[in-house]
């Protein structure tokens, strides 16, 4: 049903300058709350999906819906209002380097205007599940490739998004970490309801956690699995599980929430 539809397009087509389209004639329905991963070999457009969604490109043509909104016509102040509802993380991680990992965390909480007392807990919270909360004060320069990964997804999950995109967010992790950030997403899903599309090239991911797949190639987009699995669903996922319990740190976290929202 419209109502419970998070992403719809219905015969896009993506374009840069006046190159051939990237995609054509895409369309499909995402309902709210689901888990799908993104495939597709380098360059297929992959990202520039991610990018429609975000609203960080317009299509060249056809129309994007996001919470049952028509995009396309949409003012400057009408989609940063939209992107609130989202976060995205990207492979070039694009943290600020004049800014500590503490405060590239909390920047999302403070453009919302939370109040400094909250934010501390949360980035603190944040900061601790995945395993960086002892350089809260570092400059992210100073860190390795994957634990800038790890904070670029920190700073995306603390808004506590309703679409979470994310662009090959466990290509520098070793199995561990990833299984850490994977968990993390999955517990996302489950917990917040948040609807999740995670870029990746890995086969042993997508082997392992059996969501459907949204894949693209030749400009197109087909879906590999019969319908949007859910956490529940996820019978089969292994899990190298090396940290605090997902559920407990989503419990504290949600708790968290409210009393922001309360505030």
């Amino acid at each position: 049903m419209e109502d419970n539809t998070a992403i719809s397009f219905a015969n896009v087509g993506a374009r840069y300058d006046n190159a051939r389209e990237v995609l054509s004639d895409v369309s499909f329905n995402i309902s709210a709350g689901s888990f799908y991963f993104l495939s597709g070999a380098s360059g297929a457009g992959k990202t520039t999906l991610l990018r429609l969604i975000y609203q960080l490109h317009k299509p060249s043509r056809g129309q994007i819906k996001l919470f049952g909104q028509v995009t396309n016509d949409m003012t400057r102040d009408e989609v940063a209002k939209l992107r609130h509802k989202m976060a995205i993380v990207f492979q070039e991680y694009s943290l600020l380097s004049h800014m500590s990992v503490f405060d590239n965390i909390a920047l999302p909480l403070r453009v919302r205007g939370i109040p400094e007392a909250k934010i501390k807990k949360l980035v603190l919270k944040v900061l601790e599940w995945v395993g960086l909360a002892k350089y809260a004060d570092a400059n992210p320069k100073t860190l390795s490739g994957g634990q800038q990964q790890r904070v670029s997804v920190a700073r995306a999950i603390i808004i506590q998004p309703a679409i979470l995109l994310a662009d090959e967010p466990t290509g520098n992790l070793d199995d561990e970490n990833a299984s850490r950030l994977m968990e993390l997403f999955v517990q996302m899903n489950k917990t917040f309801g948040t609807t999740i599309i995670l870029a990746t090239h890995s086969t042993k991911l997508m082997e392992t956690y059996k969501f459907p797949v949204i894949h693209v190639e030749n400009h197109k987009v087909s879906f590999v699995g019969s319908k949007a699995a859910t956490p529940q669903d996820n019978q089969a996922s292994k899990k190298i599980w090396k940290g605090p319990k997902p559920q407990n740190y989503f419990s504290e976290l949600s708790k968290q929430f409210d009393d922001i929202g309360n505030a």
